[in-house]
């Protein structure tokens, strides 16, 4: 399973919220590319599909399809706000290695 702190799970719900159309949740995802071989794919998402693992986590719908969840058990999402920009941070403890931008990991 992942873990997502209370300000990321807050900004999931705030930008659900926010959409024209319903959308019953997000979607994380492991794919190819970057330059260490793998990245995080984030989406929203207006069903469950049929390889997905679904979680609740505070009122929040994760769907996650199983090739993927391998990959991100344990990780752990948060939102952070800085000089630098905003946006959503993976702290994955299955990843070997990343590349220098911290976009993209091996595991």
């Amino acid at each position: 399973m992942i873990n997502l702190s209370d300000k990321a799970i807050d900004k999931v719900k705030e930008f659900l919220a926010s959409q024209e159309e319903k959308y019953a949740g997000v979607r994380f995802a492991v794919v190819g590319g970057g330059c260490s071989g793998f990245q995080y794919e984030m989406n929203l998402a207006k069903q469950s599909q049929e390889s997905d693992q679904v979680f609740e986590i505070d009122g929040l719908q994760v769907f996650i399809d199983s090739q993927s969840l391998s990959a991100l058990k344990g990780t752990e999402i948060d939102y952070v706000e800085s000089i630098e920009g905003a946006g959503f941070k993976f702290k994955n403890p299955n990843a070997t290695g990343t590349c220098g931008c911290g976009e993209s990991f091996q595991v």
